[in-house]
């Protein structure tokens, strides 16, 4: 089934959507043999040998079979950092702004997902640089703050044609933050020209200690297929304004062989720098989006 991006604006608030998609998404989880991490119980943790037992649950213990802590307010796991590409190609194919409607609905699904684990989270937005950065937080009042500048990014207009500068974006990133976090990336990475100089700004941030989590953000069939009607057809970059007339029958295979090879290179420079790479179809919803997150936030710890 196609996943429904009419504009986010056009829903009560994009924090009921988020809500309801990770609650749903979590449910289906309990009803699965395969449970997650403890992401069963917002206020708890799972117990390690050597935690306090004063803090256990154990009437949840009792409930679950399973060892659990009482967790805090103030207690903090995680810091993450949800960084959008904004640029014109992630406007792509309008008129539902599909890629960055679909990024930004993701992003507000793990702001929720953090918050509910008492994680602190934020939000870093980019293009040519970096637009617009927030502090770390796990307050209530920080991640309505978030859902507000998502809400906003998901209703603003395409850019003006310009070209984006993912690397300097994030090597700006990477110089901005303290301790050490797990740095969630929305891009559809189409600036293969700077491919060297983006993998260096990935491998900034690594160096500094953060973990990366790329989301490599596609609207797979056009993009990565070529499945377009087979007849002339005018190509226009959203980001430079150029034009390229083709026929896709004469492209297809060679496009998607091309683009195949594209994404190969780029994931085996990813593992290579322990940088985790998911494609991310803007068709397939935002369920793969949160496995991805977990299966992270698990390896974490």
């Amino acid at each position: 089934m196609a996943l429904d991006l009419t504009p986010i604006h056009a829903y009560d608030t994009l924090e009921l959507r988020a809500r309801g998609l990770v609650e749903g998404f979590i449910t289906g989880l309990h009803k699965s043999p395969y449970h997650g991490f403890s992401i069963e119980f917002a206020e708890h943790k799972a117990y390690n040998p050597g935690d306090s037992l004063r803090h256990v649950d154990w009437k949840l213990y009792a409930r679950t079979d399973r060892l659990y802590s009482r967790r805090y307010e103030e207690e903090t796991n995680l810091r993450a950092v949800l960084a959008l590409d904004v640029s014109g190609s992630m406007y792509y194919p309008r008129p539902g702004h599909e890629k960055l409607q679909f990024s930004v609905l993701a992003a507000a699904c793990l702001a929720w997902m953090l918050h509910r684990q008492r994680d602190a989270v934020g939000l870093a937005c980019f293009d040519t640089q970096l637009r617009q950065q927030t502090r770390l937080r796990s307050t209530a009042q920080h991640v309505q703050g978030l859902f507000t500048l998502l809400n906003q990014w998901a209703s603003a207009p395409p850019p003006p044609p310009g070209p984006t500068d993912v690397a300097a974006a994030l090597h700006t990133l990477a110089d901005s933050l303290g301790q050490r976090a797990l740095v969630v990336i929305f891009s559809d990475m189409l600036q293969t020209a700077q491919a060297d100089n983006i993998m260096a700004a990935l491998q900034h941030l690594r160096h500094n200690k953060h973990e990366v989590l790329i989301f490599h953000t596609l609207h797979a069939p056009s993009e990565l297929l070529l499945n377009v009607p087979d007849r002339p057809t005018r190509l226009i970059d959203p980001e430079t304004g150029q034009t390229l007339d083709i026929n896709p029958a004469d492209l297809r295979q060679r496009y998607r062989a091309a683009a195949a090879d594209g994404r190969h290179q780029l994931r085996l420079r990813c593992a290579a720098n322990r940088i985790d790479f998911i494609e991310a179809d803007v068709n397939q919803g935002v369920k793969p989006i949160l496995q991805a997150y977990l299966a992270k936030r698990a390896r974490l710890g």
